[in-house]
């Protein structure tokens, strides 16, 4: 495995396999690597092939954070995460810090509007404009032919996924499904830093997703999920939504796809969950 920490190290170490029959895999991470990064590991490698190549780029993008504590408490285990790496059997990690990635006067931003209204888009402003702008840069810097992405952020993977199609990117963009603990709590680099009052609590956001999500009406689907998450005084809704699958944007039609979803504050860590409801 190479680690390399430029953009002309990047190229150097990419143009070593310059034959274009090559297949290039890119797995964006913030690292903090955990079950959940191995299974997208996992996946770009059976995209790949065997003779095709892995990248992971290891990079806490500081202009996707809307809050400079959340950055700053935001874990870089490094050495633990190449370690990951190496036994995942990556090819190449790419390493860089922010002065690699950006120009002192960088003016350039990728913006999307409407899929990035809601969500988490209305309460981390700037938030996707940060991740379109590095997510599109990695394609870029790495000439990958796809790229993986994880179901949990469902709303990050269906902005990149408008990105790719709205700008042309000559890209395929693969999912795959959120990793879950063994009591239900979805995989995050965050959950290390839960207490461990916090971290026995947090399973409740999916439990209480997937009991909501059986009744057949919005309104009550909404309040009952509220209800089982309110009833914890360790928890904190930032919001609870139902919105269309396609659109993202707020609806009571369960007549088509959509998505229940939620972020919930445990003290200052913010957690994201959702469950996906099939149209009648």
């Amino acid at each position: 495995m190479r680690v390399v920490k430029t953009t002309s190290e990047l190229r150097e170490a990419l143009n070593k396999s310059a034959d274009l029959s090559i297949r290039r895999v890119l797995v964006p991470t913030m690292g903090a690597l955990h079950q959940g990064h191995l299974e997208l590991i996992k996946r770009a490698r059976q995209d790949a092939g065997a003779s095709g190549t892995v990248m992971v780029s290891i990079f806490v993008n500081p202009i996707q954070f809307d809050r400079a504590n959340d950055l700053d408490a935001y874990p870089r285990p490094i050495e633990s995460d190449l370690e990951k790496c190496v036994a995942a059997g990556v090819d190449v990690v790419f390493l860089p810090d922010a002065s690699s990635m950006y120009h002192a006067d960088r003016s350039v931003t990728v913006t999307e509007s409407l899929l990035s209204s809601g969500l988490c888009g209305a309460s981390r402003p700037g938030h996707f404009d940060g991740v379109c702008t590095v997510v599109l840069k990695l394609i870029l810097l790495t000439g990958c032919h796809s790229a993986v992405f994880g179901e949990k952020d469902f709303q990050q993977l269906a902005i990149i996924r408008r990105m790719v199609r709205d700008l042309d990117v000559p890209v395929e963009i693969l999912p795959c499904p959120t990793v879950r603990e063994s009591d239900g709590l979805a995989m995050s680099s965050r959950n290390v830093r839960l207490n461990h009052e916090e971290r026995a609590d947090a399973p409740r956001i999916q439990r209480a997703l997937v009991t909501a999500a059986e009744r057949r009406d919005a309104a009550e689907m909404l309040a009952a999920a509220r209800a089982d998450i309110e009833s914890s005084p360790l928890a904190r809704i930032d919001y609870l939504l139902l919105v269309d699958a396609e659109t993202l944007q707020p609806t009571a039609d369960l007549k088509r796809p959509a998505i229940l979803a939620a972020a919930v504050f445990y003290g200052d860590v913010r957690l994201i969950d959702h469950v996906m409801i099939a149209g009648c």
